[in-house]
């Protein structure tokens, strides 16, 4: 573990890190959405790496993290018909948790696309991540830095408790203040106005977005198709505890000697789940208060809670699909075994 919480000794961590992943080893970087696992994004073996801590198969790609607006045209191929567009874009979110799907350049390995002709790009938001790419001078690939398929980790325990022993070194920046992982579109010049395909939604919300273009959702890929973007899959983001998402109250039905976990949005008993069983554990997204921004940034946190506390089954109350709840609902959705 390498503590960079005490900006006197931020430098050194940086400069360690860099050498590190000159070296083509994989670190544990926070970014402000979740922590990722960072390899040199131009180094195959390296990036190989990656895909090997995580169990990742091949064919989900990778997020690519540039340190200047300059960096994107290095992994990029920018049409001149989205220029404008993307400019704009950069500048109103970057950095910060968008990512851009953009035609990729032919130095960008084919591992980090999962042989896509395009790269999922952004800049992060957090000082220590900056500081790391600007330092390797190399954008960085960095999914999230958990075993496939299983909760992010918004902090530097989560990420031990997952990858602890398989990766050369963990940066602890503190805990991630957003929370949920990036949103992720796929700008396209459209007849009389862009078109922004949002391909996984998250921090920067479908309101934010519409300002700049039409916003919409593709069709879902179907079980035999390949992602066009990281965090697609339809299973994903998920605890060991099985997770059930419940649309109302009705829908539950207890069976007897099973322990249950509710994750309660706000514990609200107007909501109906409170009160509905003798839960063994309760934790709440937003406590008392319902606001979507806390729940967001909790989310990861708190499902960790319930799948560490030995509990058969967690029972998901559901949130507002309006604003931040779009992207709470995605990830519980995708968690849960219905």
């Amino acid at each position: 573990m390498i503590d960079a919480s005490d900006p006197a000794s931020q430098k050194k961590v940086v400069k360690e890190v860099v050498e590190l992943l000159s070296d083509g080893n994989v670190v544990a970087l926070p970014t402000e959405t979740v922590y990722g696992l960072g390899a040199d994004a131009l180094n195959a073996d390296a990036v190989a790496k990656v895909f090997a801590a995580k169990e990742r198969p091949e064919f989900d790609p990778l997020i690519v993290h540039v340190g200047s607006y300059e960096q994107v045209d290095e992994v990029a191929e920018v049409p001149d018909d989205l220029r404008e567009l993307v400019d704009k874009l950069m500048k109103a979110f970057w950095p910060g948790p968008l990512t851009l799907v953009l035609p990729k350049k032919d130095c960008v390995p084919s591992i980090v696309t999962s042989g896509l002709s395009s790269v999922a790009v952004r800049m992060s938001g957090h000082p220590i991540m900056k500081a790391i790419v600007r330092g390797l001078g190399n954008p960085i690939a960095a999914p999230s830095a958990n075993r496939f398929g299983r909760i992010s980790p918004t902090s530097a325990s989560a990420v031990v408790k997952e990858l602890g022993g398989r990766i050369s070194a963990i940066v602890d920046g503190g805990a991630c203040r957003e929370g949920l992982e990036s949103t992720i579109i796929r700008p396209e010049a459209g007849d009389k106005k862009p078109i922004l395909h949002l391909l996984r939604a998250g921090p920067i919300t479908k309101e934010l977005l519409q300002r700049f273009g039409k916003v919409e959702r593709p069709k879902k890929p179907r079980s035999n198709e390949a992602p066009e973007a990281p965090g697609q899959l339809a299973s994903h983001y998920a605890p060991t505890t099985p997770l059930r998402l419940l649309k109302s109250p009705e829908d539950f039905q207890p069976e007897r000697k099973k322990k249950y976990g509710l994750l309660s949005y706000c514990g609200a008993e107007k909501a109906g789940f409170i009160n509905l069983h003798e839960w063994d554990v309760v934790e709440e997204l937003s406590p008392g208060n319902g606001k979507l921004a806390e729940a967001a940034v909790r989310l990861f946190f708190v499902l960790r809670k319930l799948d560490e506390s030995g509990v058969d089954e967690i029972i998901a109350e559901p949130v507002s699909e309006t604003g931040l709840g779009v992207a709470i609902m995605d990830r519980l959705r995708r968690a849960s075994v219905n």
